[in-house]
């Protein structure tokens, strides 16, 4: 059966309505606000009647650097989910919502795989419930509005050489990374240099995933810094009062959206920030909403456990006031060969010393996430080339660092796939050994902050950072932003800033090359090595495959 392809397993799903997915969870059918047959927004009157209720479990899945093998943790998670529902829980998935850019680009979808998917699969990969494209335009609004006020005799003294706010599109797209704008003479307005980033690293998407309700998501949207004075006092989005149109545009985005999976589980799918450049979590809204319908939430965090689960913890935990009852950590046995020294196109043979050499770089992410206080467990996402001593291996060091080691086979057998890992999590979470606590207080300095989680999640040695980096950070300390947490933009393939630099490296430093408050959403980018706020495309881009058929259907996506 699993040699079918992901969009093949989807196509064939036997989807119910989504009425029925939302009346397992209690949600009455006027409260779901359909999009189609099988995908619904839940409406924000029914959300804000929840609140007194009591939370399910919240359980993390992170994963160790991804590398070319795959690690499936999207998969697991889907998997997990449907694991919990077949031994008796009510389970809720909670994903983000998947990019354009990547899925033409290289990466692919984000809906699972094999028998662990969330499906209407084409749609969530495409343009799902237009989220995106409302953030995509409210984000260029704000940069309409900007150059419009300069144009109109700019009565708030911006100094266009200081206009922070680029403009975004969900597409890689290297050629507008910087661009010239407001060429051709003065009907156009006073050119000034500015440029693109990826949708999913607007501020404005970091705003919708963190925001409470639609006031909040306003009031979040206003704080926004968009230019500075020739003084550098800042200019707000309020001061452009194009916050209240944005979140015009936003309205109906804020509302998670509810499809399920091939099991026909609920999962709420929202929110697509990138863990590399941006926070890497769904949304609070979908999280917190999920926690007062299901006994279990299971949520993931993206790329590997030093960006999506620091990130979930330090940013997302902290601001909703939320603490996780248990962390499962995905690995391969192909991973832990490729982070063992062996090339991709080798990793079929078995190779038990690679394996364990390889177990470095899970080991260090095990010992990262128990500096939260929260346990873990690793599953094993199963790959047919994986012989048993492989697995052996993999599960003996796992004992070695005082945790367990789960074989699962979701991909191939569905949730049953997943029944061991279930009841692992299940122990794990009644036995309320969860002692959540962030990485460093809210009161530490900036620069201290970015030194805290370079040294103890990258294990680096030290952070180089120019005399203006550090004069911006005092800045904005003054300016009373000093109690915001971190967001690192850094590669996801290592823990240092080098993409090739695999295993559990020592001796390295963090290279930070450039800082951008972000006062709406709540947190400071810093942005690391070579990292890209626009990815490009791959020589080879996915597009090229991607058609229609003669059914009408579409392929090449995945």
């Amino acid at each position: 059966m699993s040699h079918k392809s992901d969009i093949e397993i989807a196509r064939e799903a036997d989807k119910l309505p989504i009425m029925e997915i939302g009346a397992r969870l209690g949600i009455p059918a006027e409260d779901l606000l359909p999009y189609g047959h099988d995908k619904a927004k839940v409406g924000q009157s029914y959300i804000e009647g929840l609140k007194d209720r009591k939370n399910g479990k919240l359980i993390l899945v992170t994963a160790i650097n991804p590398t070319p093998a795959g690690e499936g943790k999207t998969t697991t998670t889907v998997g997990l989910g449907d694991g919990l529902n077949r031994i008796g829980k009510k389970a809720v998935i909670c994903i983000r919502e998947a990019s354009l850019g990547p899925n033409f680009g290289m990466k692919g979808g984000a809906a699972g795989g094999g028998r662990a998917q969330v499906v209407p699969m084409e749609e969530m990969n495409l343009h799902f419930t237009g989220d995106f494209h409302a953030i995509t335009s409210a984000h260029n609004l704000l940069a309409a509005m900007i150059d419009n006020h300069i144009y109109w005799g700019n009565s708030l003294e911006i100094d266009t050489r200081r206009v922070v706010w680029r403009r975004v599109l969900d597409m890689n797209d290297r050629a507008l990374r910087q661009i010239t704008a407001s060429l051709g003479g003065v009907a156009n307005g006073f050119p000034r240099e500015t440029g693109f980033d990826i949708t999913v690293a607007s501020e404005v998407m970091a705003i919708l995933c963190l925001a409470r309700d639609l006031q909040d998501l306003e009031k979040r949207l206003g704080n926004m810094i968009v230019a500075y004075r020739r003084d550098k006092s800042p200019v707000f989005c309020r001061d452009i009062k194009a916050d209240g149109a944005m979140t015009v545009l936003l309205k109906d985005a804020m509302q998670p959206n509810l499809v399920q999976t091939l099991e026909n589980n609920p999962a709420f799918v929202h929110g697509g920030p990138f863990a590399n450049i941006a926070h890497g979590c769904n949304s609070v809204i979908a999280t917190t909403t999920a926690l007062k319908l299901g006994d279990y939430v299971v949520t993931e965090a993206g790329f590997g456990a030093d960006l999506g689960a620091e990130k979930f913890m330090d940013i997302k935990c902290r601001k909703a006031g939320l603490a996780p009852d248990a962390v499962v950590l995905v690995a391969t046995v192909r991973a832990m060969k490729m982070n063992g020294g062996v090339a991709k196109a080798d990793l079929g043979p078995e190779n038990v010393e690679a394996v364990q050499k390889g177990c470095a770089n899970l080991g260090r992410h095990i010992g990262n996430l128990k500096g939260y206080g929260v346990p873990v467990v690793v599953a094993i996402n199963h790959f047919v080339s994986d012989t048993d001593a492989e697995i052996e291996a993999v599960k003996s060091y796992v004992a070695s660092q005082g945790a367990e080691a789960i074989l699962c086979t979701h991909w191939a057998e569905g949730g049953k796939g997943a029944e061991d890992l279930a009841r692992k999590v299940v122990q794990l979470a009644e036995s309320e050994a969860s002692n959540f606590s962030v990485l460093y207080p809210d009161e530490m300095p900036l620069f201290q902050k970015i030194e805290t989680i370079a040294k103890r999640i990258y294990h680096a040695d030290a952070v180089l950072a120019d005399k203006s980096v550090r004069a911006q950070l005092k800045a904005w300390e003054e300016q009373g932003y000093g109690d915001l947490p971190i967001c690192m933009a850094k590669t996801q393939y290592s823990f240092s800033t080098d993409p090739n630099l695999r295993g559990a490296p020592t001796g390295h430093s963090v290279p930070v090359r450039e800082v951008r408050l972000s006062a709406g959403a709540g947190f400071v980018v810093v942005i690391c090595g070579e990292i890209m706020t626009m990815p490009g495309l791959p020589r080879v881009p996915s597009a090229e495959n991607i058609h229609l058929n003669d059914a009408g259907q579409v392929e090449g996506l995945f």
